[in-house]
């Protein structure tokens, strides 16, 4: 498998000229817009990788998801996180399903964790090739728990996602869509953790009308454990999105709540059901997709047996 640094290191160095964020995080600046040159040029990456077979499922869900939001619904997304490509791919499959695909993907703001705007020039001239808004994952900041650092960093994080979480308030009063990665990071093979719910997902929960979840099977940037994004795997693949029925958030926590044991903790609840829900509409994608996969296909890096 061919690096993505080194296989389309002619698109990497045009992302980099064309590229206008700096790496410095403020919380003026948590909402940061789609640089379109850059994104025309990861659309190139993607339409050269996605092999036939490769779709949408249930996109007509979203649409509605869409319509929701213009008459002033607050609407969010859940979906699997298996690659730095998922938001690419997504935004690509959405764009290609007619005339409104375009006005749709844009409307579609993902949280982001910050850690894509520190790794490298190519990495932050990537992200930036998407409207989003940047919050500090508090998988990073346990990380520092016990060190000199952390007290400085618990005031920094605090302070950039209360102003992510203003800038999500106005957004999704306006017509946007947020998206929301309730795993808070890629599947790695081999890390369960990975896939755990985090807790906080419940409060996004809380905050939204609506909520569609989105599968995915297949993956053409396949996580490299030695390195950074540059460093990731390029595998042409079938890439199938199944988006499951839109849920109404109230009555899915409520549900979650009238099932759960006296004593149980509510937000992680609320965090495995929702998980649960994303493994299912993995299996309906992987069997949507199984039939497409060419002979020598390197095969699933899902973690599922």
């Amino acid at each position: 498998m061919s690096k993505i640094k080194e296989k389309y290191l002619d698109h990497a160095m045009r992302l980099v000229q064309n590229a206008t964020v700096s790496e410095e995080l403020t919380t003026d600046r948590v909402y940061q817009p789609a640089n379109s040159k850059n994104r025309e040029i990861i659309d190139e990456i993607v339409q050269d990788l996605l092999l036939p077979g490769s779709s949408f499922e249930n996109i007509q869900a979203l649409y509605k998801l869409y319509r929701l939001s213009q008459e002033g619904k607050s609407c969010l997304i859940l979906m699997e996180h298996y690659s730095n490509f998922d938001i690419p791919v997504l935004h690509y499959t959405i764009h290609k399903s007619g005339a409104d695909g375009l006005k749709i993907a844009d409307s579609i703001v993902p949280m982001a964790g910050m850690k894509l705007n520190l790794d490298s020039d190519f990495v932050r001239a990537f992200t930036e090739s998407y409207s989003r808004l940047v919050i500090y994952p508090s998988r990073s900041l346990k990380s520092l728990e016990g060190t000199a650092d952390y007290e400085a960093e618990a005031k920094r994080s605090r302070a950039l996602n209360m102003a992510s979480l203003h800038a999500m308030v106005r957004m999704k009063h306006e017509g946007h869509i947020i998206l929301l990665f309730p795993s808070g990071t890629r599947y790695r093979p081999g890390h369960e953790d990975t896939r755990k719910g985090l807790p906080e997902v419940d409060s996004y929960l809380r905050g939204f009308d609506y909520v569609l979840p989105i599968g995915i099977a297949g993956n053409i940037l396949r996580v490299n454990p030695s390195g950074n994004m540059a460093d990731d795997f390029v595998v042409p693949d079938v890439g199938v999105l199944k988006a499951g029925d839109i849920i109404d958030s109230a009555q899915f926590r409520s549900q979650v709540r009238s099932t759960l044991p006296q004593g149980g903790d509510v937000k992680q609840a609320a965090a495995d059901k929702v998980m649960e829900v994303l493994k299912e509409l993995h299996m309906e994608a992987r069997a949507i997709r199984q039939p497409f996969l060419p002979p020598g296909h390197p095969g699933d890096d899902d973690g599922y047996a």
